[in-house]
């Protein structure tokens, strides 16, 4: 008689194992869709020829559509933090006067980047948090006499927070300032204007709302930016080498033109949904996910309110280690969220919601987290965030 092979014992649910399906929940990047993973695996063209031509400047027009803008928007091969850099680049002279709000880890950055520059950097900094006001951005410009530029973070991704950016700019704005922005985490996930809030320069990248690979970089520039350049040394991120070269639909540079294909189908599905139901969306998944977190008994981290549509950030029971508890979900579960930054990080994870997920998506990350948690011995009663995501999912919209 034949031996049979003698079939291994599954493990029970929270035992040891190594997940075989992968899933993706940080707030950069971001899954992308099926139809912008096809584009990436079209023949690569030549950046100077014909067809690229056609897409790329299909692309720069859906960009300024999602940027919700009438100015120049500009594209790098970059991270959204290069998109950033060109703009203290291309604004700021050695000496000059900047003010930054800085909440959290990218507010630090624009402190860091300035400082490159060899910026005079006057800072409005919050505990990691907290919400920036504008009344204290007014007081701080009158403090130190003006600037000539604001630096602020519209998501500050490291906590959550998701400033009011309107008021922020208006501040600035009034004070004769240029406004720039960090909105790598915000654009095409929440409300943006950069031409009805007055600001000068938003910079993004791809790989969050915008559902592409990591690569691209953007920065749209008002007219009034262009008329205030500095004179600080600059090359790669020259924005008028850069304008230069997109007036005739090419690169000053070559581009990565898979990933520019990629971003114009990316871009296409977006503008398809309509930005307003895209924001309708990440409310509501911002909203399941901290009311998942909520039904587990845990501690947001992040503010409990619907502006908070980017990534909910949250405190691991007393006891449980964030960083061993997120290696145990990617591990066992094969579920990736993003860790805490600083002090932060044996404290905090987060889960990101914006691009390409629906609800199901959220009650999947919130069923893992609540079997990493039980591994953990935290007493958690399994199936309440699911049920309480789904409700809060399907609830009207708050007034």
């Amino acid at each position: 008689m034949q031996n049979r092979r003698k079939r291994e014992p599954q493990p029970p649910l929270g035992c040891q194992r190594v997940a075989d399906k992968r899933y993706l929940f940080t707030p950069g990047p971001t899954p992308v869709p099926p139809e912008v993973l096809a584009a990436l695996a079209e023949p690569v063209v030549h950046h100077r020829g014909p067809d690229y031509k056609v897409r790329f400047g299909e692309c720069l027009e859906r960009l300024r559509s999602v940027c919700r803008t009438e100015n120049d928007v500009l594209l790098f091969t970059a991270s959204g933090t290069g998109a950033m850099e060109s703009a203290v680049a291309n604004l700021c002279s050695p000496g000059d006067r900047v003010v930054v709000v800085s909440a959290g880890a990218f507010g630090e950055r624009w402190q860091k980047l300035a400082v490159a520059y060899g910026c005079d950097v006057q800072a409005v900094v919050y505990e990691w948090g907290e919400t920036p006001r504008a009344e204290d951005l007014s007081a701080r410009l009158e403090e130190v006499g003006g600037a000539k530029a604001v630096f602020l973070t519209h998501s500050e991704t490291s906590t959550g927070v998701v400033c009011d950016l309107q008021a922020l700019a208006a501040a600035a704005e009034s004070s004769g300032a240029l406004v720039v922005v960090d909105a790598v985490s915000s654009l095409g996930a929440v409300p943006l204007e950069p031409d009805a809030w007055g600001l000068d320069v938003v910079a993004s990248g791809s790989q969050k709302a915008l559902m592409t690979p990591p690569g691209l970089g953007l920065a749209s520039v008002s007219r009034a930016a262009w008329e205030q350049l500095g004179t600080s040394p600059r090359f790669y991120y020259d924005w008028e080498r850069t304008r230069a070269g997109q007036e005739k639909l090419e690169s000053a540079f070559t581009p990565a033109v898979s990933l520019v294909r990629a971003l114009n189908v990316a871009l296409g599905l977006l503008l398809e949904e309509g930005l307003e139901a895209a924001f309708d969306r990440h409310v509501r998944l911002g909203r399941a996910c901290r009311e998942g977190a909520k039904a587990m008994g845990l501690e947001l981290f992040s503010p409990d309110e619907d502006r908070s549509a980017v990534v909910t950030g949250i405190l691991t029971p007393e006891g449980v280690d964030a960083t061993e508890m997120r290696l145990a979900l990617r591990d066992r579960y094969g579920v990736t969220v993003a860790g805490g930054h600083g002090d932060l990080k044996n404290r905090l994870f987060r889960i990101g919601h914006i691009g390409y997920y629906d609800v199901f998506d959220i009650t999947t990350a919130l069923a893992a987290v609540e079997l990493a948690l039980s591994d953990a011995g935290a007493d958690i009663e399994r199936g309440t965030a699911v049920t309480a995501a789904l409700e809060a999912y399907a609830a009207p919209a708050r007034v």
